[in-house]
Parts: C-alpha cells; sequence; structure tokens
C-alpha cells in the first residue's frame, strides 16, 4: 500500500513537472490555438485509403476524408457525411445516397456521384491488391470483379443516376452496409489528382504527399515530417467547416509506450495512444485520473502461418493455442486491462456470442505435439515469432514463449520488427507466427469472420476452406432472421478454431491517457474518433490531487 502510494505520487509530482518549469507546454498552447496534439501509435504505411490496412493510418484518413456516413461518437450510429441521406428499398437490397450539393473537394471541385463509382471501381479492382475489396462484396459482382472472374465494371452495383445520386445493389440485404461508407476503404479519392501522379491502381505514388493530395474532410495535410509527425489543418471548403471546432490536429508516430507516456506527462500530448502496463495501477489509483478505459471491438491474436512447417500441422497450432494459459496473462503481465479471448470475435458482438471449443490444457497440448512428432520437445525444429514495435507486444510475447518452454519444452524466438517492415512480412507471409489485432471496422461480427474466407486480403494464414466461404459470402447474408444468421456464424467460428489459423490471446479495452482540455471524445466500443466532434477547453489543466 505505502509503494503503491509512493508510486503515484511520483506520477503526480511529474504530471505537475510542465508548469513547474515555466513556459508554455504544446498542450497550452494548443489549447489557446485550437491544436489538438495527438499520439497515433506508429508513422503510417501511407494516406492512400484503397492501400493501407492500419489504425495508425485510419486515425489521420478520417480527418482528411469522409465517407457517404460518418459515425456518431456517442452513438455510433451512422448519420450524414458526404451524403445528405439514403433510402433503402423495401426488400434491403438497394440503396440511393444523395450526395450532399455542398461537398467539395479541397481544390473546390464538387464531389459527386461519379467520383464514387470510379473510386469503388478502383478499390474493387484486382490490379489494385487493396486488402479490404472484400468490404464492398455487399455490391452485386463485386467479389467476382476483385477476384478477375469478371472484367466489366458496367455489372458491378453501384451507379451514378446523375452527378448527386448514387444507387447501390445489393447481393442481399445488407444490416451493416451503412455503417462500411465510415471506412477508408469505401471512401472516395479525387480521380483527376490519382491519375495525375501515376496509373489509377497504382500504388504509394506521390499523390498522397503533401501540395500534391487532394481531399475532402474537415482538414487538409499541410505537414509531414517522416518519423516525426504529420499536421493537418482546418478545411475552409468542406461541407460543413463551421462546425469544425479544431484548427489543426498533430499526429505523432508514438510507438515507444514509455516515450509516448512521458510526453504526455511533460505537456506535448492530449492524448496518447496507448498506456504503458505498468502504469495503469498507477494511473487508476489517481483521483482527477487522465487514464480513460472502455470495453472494445477488438480481439488480440497470433496469425498461424499454415503454409511453413511446422506450423502446417494442426495439431502443432492446436498445441501451441492449449499451452497457453490467458487467464494468467491477462492477470498478471496484463494487469486485468484485457479479457481472456477463446474465438476472434469479441463476445456479445450485436448479441452475438462465439463458440469456446478449446481451453488451457498443458496436456492435451503435450498429447497432440507428441502425436504430430515432437515428444517433449524432441526434434523441434525451431520457431520464431514476430512482432512490431511495441512495450506491451514485447511483453505478451516474453511471456508466451516462455509458457511454450514450460508447457511443450520448445523454443521460440522473438523478431521485433519496426512497423512497415511487420506489416510487410504479414503481407508476403514471411513469417512463422506474427502478432496481429483486429479492431472492428463496423459493430457486426461478420467483420470478424470475413477476414478468414480464401480471397479475404487480410486472411495471412493460408488458411482456405470453401465450406466456410460459402457460409460467411452466401449463407449467412441471405439468413431471414438473425438467429438463423448467427446460428451460421457459430457453425463457421467453430470450423475455424477446429483448423486454429489464428491464436487468440484476448479481447481489447481501449486505454488512452487524455488531458481534460479534451472534448468530444467520449469512450465508446469501438474507440472512433469524429474529429468534427472534437473541441479544447483552455480552462481545463491537469489537476495533481
Amino acid at each position: 500500500m505505502v509503494k503503491s502510494t509512493i508510486r503515484a505520487l511520483g506520477v503526480l509530482c511529474l504530471l505537475s513537472l510542465a508548469a513547474c518549469m515555466g513556459g508554455e507546454s504544446k498542450v497550452e498552447q494548443g489549447n489557446r490555438d485550437g491544436v489538438l496534439h495527438y499520439g497515433n501509435g506508429s508513422e503510417p504505411q501511407g494516406l492512400d485509403p484503397h492501400v493501407v490496412t492500419g489504425v495508425p493510418e485510419n486515425k489521420i484518413i478520417r480527418t482528411l476524408f469522409e465517407g457517404l456516413a460518418v459515425k456518431n461518437p456517442y452513438t455510433l450510429e451512422p448519420e450524414p457525411g458526404v451524403a445528405e441521406r439514403w433510402d433503402i428499398s423495401a426488400d434491403g437490397k438497394q440503396i440511393t445516397f444523395h450526395i450532399n450539393p455542398n461537398a467539395r473537394w479541397s481544390n473546390g471541385d464538387p464531389v459527386t456521384a461519379h467520383d464514387y463509382v470510379w473510386s469503388w471501381r478502383r478499390a474493387l479492382d484486382p490490379n489494385m491488391g487493396n486488402q479490404y475489396a472484400y468490404m464492398l462484396y455487399p455490391l452485386v459482382n463485386a467479389e467476382a470483379y476483385a477476384t478477375g472472374k469478371l472484367d466489366d465494371t458496367e455489372k458491378l452495383g453501384v451507379r451514378a443516376k446523375n452527378d448527386l445520386t448514387l444507387e447501390v445493389t445489393l447481393n442481399a440485404p445488407t444490416p451493416y452496409f451503412i455503417q462500411l461508407m465510415d471506412h477508408y476503404s469505401t471512401f472516395a479519392v479525387h480521380p483527376e489528382t490519382v491519375s495525375k501522379h501515376g496509373g489509377a491502381t497504382d500504388r504509394f505514388t506521390p499523390w498522397t504527399r503533401v501540395g500534391n493530395i487532394v481531399s475532402n474532410g474537415p482538414f487538409v495535410l499541410t505537414e509531414w515530417k517522416l518519423n516525426r509527425y504529420i499536421r493537418v489543418e482546418k478545411n475552409p471548403l468542406y461541407w460543413n467547416a463551421d462546425n469544425v471546432k479544431l484548427n489543426a490536429v498533430m499526429f505523432y508516430p508514438t510507438e515507444n509506450l514509455t516515450s509516448e507516456e512521458r510526453m504526455f506527462r511533460a505537456g506535448q500530448l492530449h492524448y496518447t495512444n496507448e498506456v504503458p502496463l505498468d502504469k495503469i495501477p498507477v494511473y487508476k489509483s489517481m483521483d482527477n485520473s487522465p487514464f480513460v478505459q472502455a470495453p472494445y471491438l477488438g480481439t488480440y491474436y497470433y496469425l498461424l502461418n499454415t503454409e511453413k512447417p511446422p506450423m502446417d500441422d494442426v495439431r502443432v497450432r492446436k498445441a501451441l493455442s492449449m499451452a497457453v494459459d490467458r487467464e494468467t496473462l491477462v492477470s498478471t503481465v496484463l494487469q486485468n486491462a484485457y479479457v481472456p479471448a477463446y474465438s476472434i470475435t469479441p463476445p456479445d458482438t450485436l448479441g452475438y456470442f462465439p463458440p469456446k471449443t478449446f481451453s488451457y490444457d498443458p496436456e492435451k497440448a503435450r498429447q497432440l505435439l507428441a502425436e504430430a512428432g515432437y515428444p517433449n520437445g524432441d526434434n523441434w525444429p525451431g520457431l520464431e515469432l514476430t512482432y512490431n514495435t511495441s512495450e506491451n507486444h514485447r511483453k505478451v510475447a516474453v511471456a508466451i514463449q516462455q509458457m511454450w518452454k514450460d508447457v511443450l519444452n520448445i523454443e521460440v524466438s522473438l523478431a521485433n520488427q519496426e512497423w512497415k517492415v511487420y506489416l510487410d512480412s504479414v503481407n508476403q507471409m514471411n513469417f512463422q507466427i506474427a502478432r496481429r489485432g483486429w479492431i472492428g471496422d463496423y459493430v457486426d461480427p461478420n467483420n470478424f469472420l470475413d477476414l478468414f474466407i480464401t480471397e479475404g486480403g487480410n486472411n495471412n494464414t493460408g488458411y482456405s476452406d470453401p465450406v466456410y466461404d460459402e457460409i460467411i459470402l452466401r449463407e449467412a447474408p441471405n439468413a431471414p432472421t438473425r438467429e438463423e444468421r448467427y446460428a451460421l456464424f457459430r457453425k463457421a467460428e467453430t470450423m475455424l478454431m477446429d483448423e486454429m489459423p489464428i491464436l487468440p490471446i484476448y479481447t481489447y479495452t481501449s486505454k488512452h491517457l487524455m488531458h481534460p482540455s479534451v472534448k468530444g471524445i467520449p469512450p465508446n466500443l469501438m474507440d472512433s474518433l469524429n474529429i468534427r466532434y472534437v473541441w479544447l477547453d483552455p480552462n481545463e489543466t491537469l489537476k495533481a490531487e
């Protein structure tokens, strides 16, 4: 108890250090000037909505671009974005979006329905290599086009009736489709700008650089200092600019959690991407704590490359999973800040509860490993676990490495890679086991289960099952009731866990340090940031009480 108090006092002293040193901190200056200083985790891979896949990229792109609909951060319900309204047919298979006539690109061009037709064709083009192409598979013929089975774009279920009317035709009623309109993979890009700086489907062309990029969101890109910061400033041509309260946002690539926490304490950040695990008890014990935690629609898991030995043997994959004591991991290493996971889908995702097909079982794990030809770890060929730079990822990896040693008597090496290198390794399947986290793009179990369809751009396991594909892509979307749809999901998830191409570890919670001057970022299930709701109150200070 005494030690805890002393530690808390230490943090409190440091929280007040910036004020004691004299001079104005970035946070104080930002509060006065309307500039939000935001810890963003990693240097983004890029800013092309049809190329990137990560959360750090998502946060920045959503300030620069806007979809047909956006999420209300308080309710998570869709509300008008580029589309001022939409109509859904009685059978649920046709949606008509009415584009806001005041919507503009940052160069002054009007945003049109034709921009969306062009952009969705680009997003689905097999030459684009968009790992999120499957997000648009509810569209008629989208899957066939994205997989090269159809080359006639006129047959895609999207057309412009006129400049301001976009008509979408779906394969089946899709309850979550409007939610998808707030995901960056469905955003429109400015066709002329993309084409000016390379081919329409070329990846990582200069069109997203400062001075080149044309966007349609509440902010525009003004500075990008590699590995230092990205600055976006208020877009005066945004249709809802009068209600955007911030003047600018500074995004910082804060992979080192300890450094990020120090930046917060020194008044350099309003908001952190994460919190070091060892600091969570200290912040929880504080009065007027800046620590913010909430349930989060996401799962932390390990990808298992089923195409590389020894991971090509399902018995090895199951042995590794059953040798992980998730309860102990969460209670000790993770400070009870997460929930043990035994499936890819978080529990109670819109009323869906996944099956639990396995548990921590050391004896069964040893038996399976022996059956695979490695009794007591004999003849073990070695294994490498890849993760990206983060102290929390390292701690989890070290703990699981030790569990595998203790239970199975096998050696597993650890490989730490910088974010972009890690993404390349995963995308090229140049790994044996790789750390992965999936955050829900919309509130529906489908968003977790469609990751593992055969042509899914984020599958990255080698897992392929035509029966699984049929359930996810055709049977579940056409189920007449939610109960029948969820029953199909449980069947598919059972199949997935029986083959074990992934190793679920825990269900996320969001954890941030937030300065009290920050308003309009409520804790929510998706940790969703809608920048047009955010504002800074200069009268609020970080109290050390």
